[in-house]
């Protein structure tokens, strides 16, 4: 999705010219006739979509100032670009002390528009991160830090939001990848403990034999090993938040453990002669099914429902599309400050193909992949080239690895990508016509079934298309995980384009999910 930028100006031959420019250099554009008219957009439910306003200074309702200075009032801080006829020294320094970042005169050339925006949005992008990490940094991580414009993911939000008022337990669901340790920590930033300690603990990395040690501590000498007195990460929390990620490999003598120390608010040191106080929020998260777990009596039923209190279950990022430009835009800007790179854009041939990909490892996998792109990218902008283990297995977009959503809650493939550059992208290479019509009749002369004929079709757009999945989808008129599904069902779904030689990755590979070093702020 390109950046949306807000024109804000009561001469329409003036709102035309710039509408015109913004979107040839590849940004979406939102129009206002007026001062008031911007000030309700930017203070509304669409001003979370504003990435850079473009604003006239003289209005006749509400002008230019007296939009920044509402804008400064509401806390909105998106970057601004003034225009105005009269360029004169003292209304320049005017309009910066109001809170514009760029001023441009009337009439602007295409080229200085283009030099503006860029700077602006960079500059806006680089000090976002810059805020985000440093709440990172502190514990004081908020929702308003987490990058999605998915409909869906931000009910998910506004729903664990409400838990930060109280210190109800909360179980955060979903695949391994999809931000919920990052959920975990907007709950604890957005609430009172927000000053006091988050402890994180995952269950899974615990030997079996030190899980209890680990959670509820140990005395000096109470077992082999044991040179000194440990607190254990309950006490460690005390007053704050205890996230107990991957709960579901917690093994069972210690889900009887746990079960009792949330209960009574207390636990039991290893060797320890009285029980220790504790005040603890719990919050914890699993990327298993504990319902089927507790049928199956591999977690307890009375832990589960102790812990899940208040659940909440985070959606992937197959079925969330939107967000993958926005993610790829913050995860571009980070990796660029930390790795000393002047990297600018990613080209429409990149964002197609990261588009196209299921990204089974979810937000970690897309996180890494923009890792490696950047430090591979020689020049400022970033291609399909700077992704080889996207371009060199084409069919890896051809299946999901996890089994599609339910009709209801799946979404359409997003429109062909923008580039995220500032001029305009080639055009894209002209396919081959080589299909020739669709016979209706087999050699008997009677109806082909629908399924062939559906199937054909299916096998045609992909090699027109070039393995380009949402553009397929796109043409098919139906939803990319719909188009999925159809794969699996006709047999291309494991084995990828079968008419061209391809193969597709093995289930092992597909739900590969290996986390690299370094914090994700943006999926857990």
């Amino acid at each position: 999705m390109a950046e949306q930028i807000l024109i804000v100006d009561d001469d329409p031959v003036q709102r035309r010219l710039l509408d015109a420019m913004a979107r040839r250099f590849g940004y979406e554009v939102m129009i206002a006739e007026g001062g008031d008219a911007a000030v309700a957009i930017l203070t509304g439910p669409e001003g979370a979509r504003i990435d850079c306003v473009i604003l006239d200074l003289v209005m006749p309702d509400l002008d230019g100032y007296g939009v920044l200075a509402r804008m400064r009032d509401a806390g909105v801080s998106i970057p601004v670009i003034v225009q105005t006829a009269h360029g004169g020294i003292d209304t320049v320094v005017s309009a910066m002390r109001a809170g514009a970042m760029d001023f441009v005169v009337k009439p602007v050339g295409a080229e200085r528009l283009q030099v503006s925006l860029r700077n602006a949005l960079s500059a806006s992008a680089l000090e976002t991160e810059f805020q985000r990490l440093k709440r990172s940094r502190t514990g004081t991580l908020t929702f308003k830090d987490i990058v999605t414009r998915n409909a869906r993911m931000q009910s998910v939000l506004r729903t664990a939001e409400k838990a930060t008022t109280s210190l109800i337990p909360v179980l955060i669901e979903g695949e391994s990848g999809v931000g919920k340790e990052l959920i975990a920590r907007a709950i604890h930033g957005s609430g009172e403990r927000r000053a006091k300690p988050f402890v994180a603990v995952n269950c899974g990395a615990i030997p079996e034999n030190l899980v209890e040690s680990t959670l509820f501590g140990h005395e000096k000498g109470a077992f082999t090993g044991a040179t000194e007195k440990h607190t254990g990460k309950f006490v460690e929390a005390s007053g704050g938040t205890l996230f107990l990620d991957e709960i579901g490999e917690l093994p069972p003598a210690a889900q009887v453990k746990l079960l009792r120390a949330i209960q009574e608010g207390q636990v039991d040191p290893v060797g320890a002669k009285r029980p220790v106080k504790v005040d603890v929020r719990i919050v914890s998260a699993t990327n298993r099914n504990l319902i089927a777990d507790v049928t199956q009596g591999r977690f307890r039923e009375d832990l589960y429902y102790r812990l899940a209190v208040f659940p909440i279950t985070v959606p992937p990022l197959r079925e969330r599309p939107e967000d993958i430009t926005e993610l790829v835009r913050h995860f571009l800007v980070r990796f660029a400050a930390e790795e000393g790179k002047r990297i600018r854009a990613v080209s429409a041939q990149a964002l197609s193909l990261l588009n196209a990909n299921p990204w089974p490892g979810n937000v970690r996998q897309l996180e890494n992949a923009i890792f490696r792109a950047v430090v591979l990218a020689d020049g400022d902008e970033i291609g399909g080239s700077e992704f080889p283990q996207l371009t060199s297995q084409p069919a890896r977009m051809l299946a999901p690895a996890i089994v599609p959503a339910p009709e209801e809650t799946r979404h359409p493939a997003p429109p062909a990508a923008a580039p995220m550059i500032l001029e305009e992208a080639p055009p894209p290479a002209p396919a081959a016509r080589d299909g020739g019509s669709l016979p209706l009749t087999d050699a008997a002369g009677h109806v082909r079934p629908l399924e062939e004929l559906e199937t054909e079709a299916i096998r045609f757009a992909i090699a027109h298309y070039r393995g380009q999945m949402s553009e397929v989808a796109r043409r098919l008129r139906i939803g990319r995980s719909t188009l999925y599904r159809k794969l699996d069902e006709i047999g291309l779904g494991d084995k990828g384009l079968g008419d061209k030689g391809e193969s597709g990755d093995g289930p092992r590979d597909r739900h590969e999910d290996a986390k690299e070093p370094g914090e994700n702020v943006s999926g857990g």
